[in-house]
């Protein structure tokens, strides 16, 4: 199976190798992007999995499963609180410069668009505490909400590269994988173009 790649993607890093960031949670970011295509997406189509540029086709979307993190000043995020809304599930962590030059971005677009239907969340993979996180979304005044994964998580553990992003349509459904930095005008053609879609059938089921 081809693995995932992204829309014009310009930078990306692997965890790193030292020993002061020899953490558990970056010790399991060698699983690869595919592995987190196969866990996280689960039944969306082959056709998706191996696009290196278009949004899938509304026919070959499949529906995301169910995600509920932990955000990082208290509650719950949940995927199912967005359906009606194109969701772009960001991981990255404050030790990413290439999530550094990509998060303004990500801001601009999540104010710009939040009236319009966009939601955005950014999963910090970071293991540094919760003060760490808070001075990098403070430093970008990053508007929208930051979760917390488990670092028992599939999720963390599937993860390669930083930063990955996941789009999701106003149906709940895997529409595209990045897999590295992306440029602001890719991310903002490709919510455009879910954003103009018109509303259709429930996903046929739930992963």
């Amino acid at each position: 199976m081809p693995n995932s790649l992204p829309s014009d993607p310009i930078g990306n890093v692997e965890a790193p190798k030292s020993e002061a960031r020899g953490s558990k949670l970056e010790k399991t970011l060698k699983h690869g992007v595919l592995a987190l295509a196969l866990v996280l997406l689960a039944g969306i189509s082959q056709e998706w999995i191996g696009q290196t540029g278009a949004v899938s086709p509304v026919s070959s979307r499949k529906a995301m499963p169910q995600l509920a993190l932990r955000q990082l000043d208290g509650g719950v995020w949940k995927l199912d609180d967005h359906r009606g809304q194109v969701v772009l599930i960001n991981f990255w962590a404050t030790w990413c410069p290439p999530c550094r030059q990509e998060t303004p971005g990500l801001v601009r677009l999540a104010t710009e668009y939040r009236s319009k239907g966009l939601a955005v969340v950014g999963i910090s993979m970071d293991e540094g505490g919760a003060d760490t996180i808070r001075s990098f979304v403070n430093e970008f005044h990053m508007p929208y909400p930051i979760a917390l994964p488990d670092s028992a998580s599939p999720l963390v553990s599937s993860v390669e590269s930083l930063p990955t992003t996941i789009l999701v349509d106003r149906q709940g459904r895997g529409a595209k994988m990045y897999t590295g930095q992306v440029r602001e005008s890719v991310f903002r053609d490709d919510v455009e173009r879910l954003l103009a879609e018109q509303p259709g059938p429930k996903p046929e089921k739930e992963l």
